[in-house]
């Protein structure tokens, strides 16, 4: 009898643990907390700042635009003087440095609708023969810019496809099917081919890449989406899957310092060549913490150190302190650290001493942003690059067939590249339509330095 007891008291204790579980103490993203988890989320201590810009930040003000931007200029004249007492009227009298003031309107919108007469023409021998389009002229209604524009609005600003109908014809005065708008995004898709491709290798090759996945439905079935993101570029795929094939199957070249979580389908990278994402750690050791008795012991001083390192390296960050100084203060922590993951290996308690155990099966891959510059020791890149995706997938629900998944992942691939890189993201998707229509190659969406 006291064995049941002691079983069913581990298994309430299990399920109370999964329960409680939410985004600062697991992988779980933080839109999946309740409103109840929201409440409770641990909120950082006041800074006794006040709120709003602090010293040494550097103001954003409007800027005016250059005269060659400006359509049309108004001088405007004071009527009388403004002196009590006086109220003379003044002469129009130019001054040499007027202070200027820019009102920005947009004009009336209305379709540019060009219509293309194809004439069928009888030869002598008796057969008719129908005229082809010119050449750079669609097959569909949209021309490049409002293909381009189609694009933007389904695959990158969270609007549904039948609000985007919407949008064009409010805003445009373009009535377009739903048909229709989906063959566009077709026709865009195809477009970005070659350059997402291209942006695929390129991301590859980088030194330094970070890595992370998340669900993604397709006609109501699990599949995987995953961002691979540099410096200047961002890659996004999505497989059938969350195995490790997968993934390797992205790659061109396993090289560089690959930042990921300690996910087992990122195995087949070098240890010494990864880094593993501390604050995924940090979330484990605050799930450690939240326990009762040595596991919940173990967690604080585990959290105590994590978070302290990362204070330290943040110093390091913002110049602060020296990278010099930092390797000393890591050379007298890391034993500490490593010793407390031991001792919870030893400790035999589920869900605490496994995932010490694999924490320290990835030791190697802890400490790299010490020693190599430029590797930061979270995953953030990875995960802000996925943040934007995500809230496109709720909005859409995923997608219902390949095609709109590959238009997804490329539309995404190439907005982010181009942002990234401060590029105008509408320019570009115009270029590229009207390079598929042409025939000739599309724009690259490499940054310039890495096309030579």
């Amino acid at each position: 009898m006291r064995t049941l007891v002691a079983q069913l008291q581990a298994r309430v204790e299990e399920l109370e643990r999964l329960l409680g579980q939410n985004s600062s103490n697991s992988s779980r993203p933080p839109s999946s907390d309740t409103p109840a988890q929201r409440e409770t989320r641990p909120s950082k201590p006041p800074s006794g700042r006040r709120r709003g810009a602090q010293p040494g930040h550097k103001g954003w003000r409007r800027k005016l635009l250059p005269p060659e931007r400006v359509n049309e200029v108004r001088d405007c004249f004071p009527d009388r003087c403004r002196r009590r007492g006086c109220s003379k009227e003044l002469p129009r009298r130019p001054d040499p440095n007027p202070l200027p003031h820019q009102v920005v309107e947009i004009p009336h919108i209305e379709p540019y609708v060009t219509e293309y007469r194809l004439h069928s023409v009888t030869c002598e021998c008796g057969k008719v023969t129908c005229a082809s389009l010119p050449p750079g002229v669609p097959h569909g209604m949209c021309g490049p810019r409002l293909a381009a524009t189609i694009a933007l609005l389904t695959g990158d600003t969270n609007t549904s496809r039948r609000d985007a109908v919407r949008l064009l014809s409010d805003i445009l005065g373009v009535e377009i099917s739903l048909g229709a708008l989906s063959e566009t995004e077709e026709m865009v898709s195809e477009a970005l081919a070659a350059p997402v491709e291209e942006a695929g290798t390129q991301v590859s090759e980088q030194g330094i890449k970070h890595v992370d996945a998340t669900g993604f439905q397709q006609a109501g079935k699990k599949h995987t989406l995953w961002t691979i993101a540099a410096p200047l570029v961002t890659f996004f795929a999505i497989t059938a899957n969350a195995s490790s094939a997968g993934l390797r199957g992205l790659f061109h070249t396993l090289k560089g310092i690959f930042i990921s979580d300690r996910g087992s389908q990122f195995g087949f990278w070098a240890m010494k060549d990864r880094q593993i994402c501390w604050a995924h750690l940090i979330r484990k050791f605050v799930s450690f913490a939240e326990r009762s008795g040595v596991a919940g012991e173990l967690g604080a001083n585990l959290l105590l150190l994590s978070r302290t390192m990362m204070h330290v390296w943040h110093r390091v960050r913002d110049g602060t302190l020296s990278r010099r100084r930092f390797r000393e203060f890591i050379a007298k922590l890391r034993p500490i650290f490593e010793g407390h993951l031991e001792r919870g290996v030893r400790l035999g308690i589920r869900g605490v001493s496994g995932s010490c155990a694999d924490i320290l099966a990835h030791r190697l891959a802890l400490w790299t942003f010490v020693d190599q510059d430029g590797v930061d020791p979270t995953n953030n890149a990875a995960e802000r690059a996925l943040r934007a995706f995500v809230l496109w997938r709720k909005m859409s629900f995923g997608s219902q067939s390949e095609r709109g998944t590959r238009f997804a992942a490329r539309i995404q691939t190439v907005v982010q590249t181009l942002r990234k890189q401060r590029r105008h993201v509408l320019s570009y998707l115009t270029e590229a339509c009207q390079a598929a229509l042409l025939g000739v190659p599309p724009p690259s969406l490499l940054p310039p330095l890495a096309t030579q």
